[in-house]
């Protein structure tokens, strides 16, 4: 277990949003700090998508507050909470399928070149030591996932896991405080599921950042979230340690309700 700052790194209070008079997330309220991995679990449909479009302003709240370290994100746009620390990777792969898996990684350190355009055009000392650095950097972000021997290779020619690590190694070339995982083990087999258990692990220890994942494999979560949160029906219903949501009749029977979903 992680020993965390006292103050969260994200705190969301009554978040809310309804979409047609219909309430997606009511009443939402999670904190997450430096070093801690916890999760947002629940059935289809509960909202834990939409939470995450919300943190990252996808979704502009009908009501409620988010800060990131501190600092109140009402009015930020995506762009913006990117610059303070917000990183995101999705249900869906994103990634540049036609540039290489290390150029994948550099086109997100965009915020650590330190030469302008003169330098870039010209190829000037001080551009090549930056992209040089860049590349170093890459490579190491590439190595938490085993993937540093495949830096030359297209994105598109990977397997789906290796797109999937791929993915969460440009999220974090962003220099998060807070990474959102969603689903980063949908379409793993188990032992894809099993290495990446251990580089979100790997990443929190390396890091500490705070980490915050949707995931439905239980397996997963119950191994590496030091809290969970349950949402059923956009509301929170259930929060705590693995072994308190593992427990809690009202998770049983709204998510974990057989052992063949469990």
């Amino acid at each position: 277990m992680s020993n965390f700052a006292s103050n969260p790194v994200l705190r969301c209070e009554g978040l809310e949003i309804s979409f047609g008079g219909l309430t997606a997330v009511n009443a939402f309220d999670i904190e997450v700090r430096r070093g801690e991995i916890a999760g947002l679990i629940g059935p289809n449909g509960a909202g834990k998508t939409t939470v995450f479009n919300l943190l990252t302003k996808v979704y502009e709240p009908n009501a409620g507050r988010i800060e990131l370290n501190g600092e109140d994100c009402e009015g930020k746009t995506t762009v913006q909470l990117s610059k303070m620390g917000i990183a995101r990777t999705f249900q869906n792969i994103r990634l540049f399928n036609k540039l290489s898996v290390i150029d994948n990684v550099k086109v997100a350190m965009n915020r650590s070149m330190g030469y302008g355009l003169f330098d870039g055009l010209f190829r000037t000392p001080r551009c090549r030591r930056q992209e040089k650095e860049l590349e170093r950097k890459a490579l190491e972000l590439l190595a938490i996932f085993d993937m540093q021997d495949l830096a030359s290779a297209r994105a598109d020619s990977l397997p789906y896991g290796a797109q999937r690590r791929l993915e969460i190694a440009r999220a974090l070339a962003t220099e998060p405080s807070l990474l959102l995982l969603d689903e980063p083990a949908a379409g793993m087999n188990p032992r894809e599921t099993e290495d990446l258990m251990a580089s979100i692990a790997e990443i929190s220890e390396k890091f500490n950042i705070a980490i915050l994942l949707i995931e439905h494999d239980m397996k997963l979560v119950m191994g590496i979230c030091e809290n969970i949160t349950v949402l059923n029906f956009g509301e929170v219903i259930a929060r705590g340690t693995p072994a308190d949501i593992q427990s809690n009749p009202a998770v049983i029977e709204a998510y974990l309700g057989s052992d063949e979903e469990a």
